[in-house]
């Protein structure tokens, strides 16, 4: 239960609770072994051969946890379809507005939309026809599509949030019709090569934990079987290790962008449903679970099958995240996403957010950007334009500094520059010139800033 290596970054103190946590857990949810990882930027995007981990927390013998050993990560694979999804619409093949007809022509589901079914909003009942599927050995895509009938569209389409593993069935057969590729072949080949996560596969590879209902009165331990899945494999079939999932929530964090555009994981961050319509501290987006725990949100997802439990949480702003398994379908006390989400607080409550070192810039902007930096007003208000250079990014500050959030701009593909950030995210930044082309005032979605605090355009 030490730290997976003497630079750990975390505080003994805070090592020690996450500790604490994880043995309490094991103990009063009996599971055979649990084991829980912190991962921190920038270790998450450069995780190296520990998948960024800084800290890893065991408990219990059956097996002796290990970074390196397998578990089943269940649900946590429809972040992994998700993706792939949302790359074939930033290269043109598919729309997510595009109804599932136009994949899967013949469909008794109606019109219902891509983006729908992967925020669960699309109204469709949570599991495929015949037996249990995480339990049973997997038909095939013909098998999947018969067993389709409108009555499996329980409520009308966004009328709530519905939780469907059969959607992502169904978003798996459309990846496959689109790209021509197994949806395990787009896995491998667009995610885990590129990521160097060696340690996850379709099916279990040595050394890997074996997964147990644990009986609720004598406490003895019935191995539960490991299916392959079938043409429902998107939902739940994967293994990883501890290693492997800690790289993949940093890809979640901040993602490569030869896999996906960042702009395109901030999207899959954007609540699709709310799943408590009560206190809002619960919700989904495009492939991705979010959850409210005080003023912070966690992006990630949770994952069962028979003989396993798994969970995946990341700060996105601050890089942070938790990693977790345990080989019992279910604790029997408490909930393994729940410990996830516990430990990540504990941590950013804890510990001093990584800060990244200011670096000077190597050049001045060009002419045309330097001019626009500098002091501007609007309605007796005073703001900064700065230059972030990294970025290539034009910075508004109300000052004084801290007095509101600020905006970001950068160019967009025709040149012109819109926001990306704040309340002005989206919206178009105009340069006024006089005849001379020196620049007079900003126009930001109509709101004018002008050197001049006496005006008040």
């Amino acid at each position: 239960m030490a730290p997976l290596s003497p630079e750990s970054g975390l505080l003994p103190e805070t090592t020690r609770r996450i500790d604490a946590l994880v043995a309490q857990a094991q103990a009063t949810g009996r599971a055979p072994s649990l084991i829980l990882g912190v991962l921190r930027a920038p270790a998450a995007a450069d995780p190296g051969p520990g998948g960024g981990l800084v800290h890893v927390a065991t408990a219990g013998e059956t097996p002796p946890p290990d970074p390196d050993i397998q578990y089943r990560i269940g649900s946590i694979t429809k972040t992994m379809t998700a993706v792939l999804l949302l790359r074939q619409r930033d290269e043109g093949l598919l729309d997510l507005d595009d109804p599932l007809d136009r994949y899967l022509p013949g469909n008794p589901l109606g019109a219902v939309r891509l983006r729908q079914l992967l925020g669960h909003a699309a109204g469709l009942q949570r599991e495929p026809d015949g037996e249990w599927w995480e339990r049973s050995a997997g038909a095939g895509l013909d098998t999947l599509l018969a067993g389709l009938t409108s009555e499996k569209l329980a409520f009308p389409a966004h009328r709530t949030f519905h939780y469907s593993n059969l959607a992502y069935g169904l978003l798996g057969a459309v990846l496959e019709r689109v790209t021509g590729e197994s949806w395990w072949k787009l896995v491998r080949s667009r995610l885990l090569d590129p990521l160097g996560m060696v340690r996850t596969s379709y099916q279990p590879t040595d050394p890997y934990a074996l997964g147990y209902v644990v009986h609720p009165w004598h406490g003895t331990l019935r191995e539960e079987p490991r299916t392959d899945t079938g043409a429902m494999a998107p939902a739940g079939q994967l293994w990883a290790s501890l290693a492997d999932l800690a790289r993949w929530a940093g890809f979640l964090a901040e993602p490569d962008p030869e896999i996906l555009a960042p702009e395109t994981l901030a999207e899959m961050c954007v609540p699709v449903a709310m799943a408590d319509l009560d206190s809002w501290t619960a919700g989904y987006g495009l492939g991705v679970e979010l959850h409210r725990v005080g003023d912070r949100v966690y992006a990630g997802h949770g994952g069962s099958m028979p003989g396993y439990v798994a969970t995946l949480s990341v700060h996105r702003p601050s890089g942070t995240g938790v990693v977790g398994f345990a080989n019992a379908y279910g604790l029997r006390a408490g909930s393994l996403p729940v410990l996830g989400r516990q430990v990540l607080t504990a941590v950013l409550d804890a510990e001093p957010a990584p800060v990244r070192p200011w670096r000077p810039a190597t050049a001045p902007p060009a002419a045309e950007v330097a001019e626009l930096t500098g002091r501007w007003w609007w309605m007796g208000r005073e703001f900064e334009v700065a230059w972030e250079p990294t970025a290539e990014e034009l910075v508004v500050t109300q000052l004084p500094v801290g007095a509101v959030p600020h905006w970001r701009f950068g160019r967009d593909g025709t040149g012109r520059w819109r926001g990306r950030s704040g309340m002005n995210n989206g919206e178009i930044l105009a340069v006024r010139r006089d005849p001379t082309g020196a620049a007079t005032a900003l126009d930001i979605a109509t709101f004018v800033f002008t050197r001049d605090p006496d005006r008040l355009d």
